[in-house]
């Protein structure tokens, strides 16, 4: 079960286009985000949240109730997920409307990076916590951003533009935003910390 592949809609910016759900294994949403699903015809495996609005769900789908409030509706879907075995996870709509809400969904990705392999998706590219050495394809052209959060160390890089080698970002002070992919491959490592990479379509 764990390879599986899950799709996660939150309920921020929506997507313009939602990709094929045939590759995905399990499609879920939080119960703000339900409704644009069905708007698609798109029937999700299961939806989570507190549900003060929603009515008339279908029986197919497995509702799950989270009332806690010490948790955001992304930390309790994500712990739903880990507890039923899936790790790769591809969210849309974590980002747009309120941005304290963008920040706290990088936080809470943070918090599950070793548990989960976490990919966020918008209308404008994708972003996602590196691994230590991390390599992507299909980049020549375009725009890759490095963002420290907070800090990370001796960051090196190929195939960017403006290439770093054993070099340090933190946020607040130096980061690494609008590089341009020159191959169409790129690499980039370090050492501690966590960085996120932005490439926008």
């Amino acid at each position: 079960m764990k390879n599986k592949k899950v799709f996660l809609l939150l309920n921020g910016e929506k997507p313009n286009e939602l990709p094929n759900s045939s590759n995905y294994d399990i499609i879920c949403a939080t119960d703000g985000a339900y409704q644009y699903l069905k708007e698609q015809k798109v029937t999700p495996h299961f939806i989570s949240g507190d549900f003060d609005s929603l009515e008339n769900i279908p029986k197919e789908i497995e509702v799950i109730e989270t009332p806690d409030q010490d948790f955001t509706d992304f930390d309790k879907i994500l712990q739903i997920l880990f507890n039923k075995g899936y790790k790769t996870i591809d969210i849309f709509g974590a980002s747009g409307k309120e941005q304290d809400h963008f920040l706290g969904n990088l936080n809470s990705a943070i918090q599950w990076k070793d548990k989960l392999k976490i990919i966020f998706f918008d209308n404008h590219g994708r972003y996602f916590l590196a691994d230590k050495k991390t390599i992507i394809n299909n980049c020549k052209h375009k725009t890759v951003s490095l963002i420290p959060f907070p800090e990370a160390t001796e960051i090196t890089t190929k195939g960017l533009q403006y290439s770093l080698n054993k070099e340090d970002l933190v946020f607040g002070k130096r980061i690494g935003t609008r590089n341009k992919a020159i191959e169409n491959q790129i690499e980039v490592s370090f050492k501690t910390g966590s960085l996120f990479i932005f490439v926008n379509n």
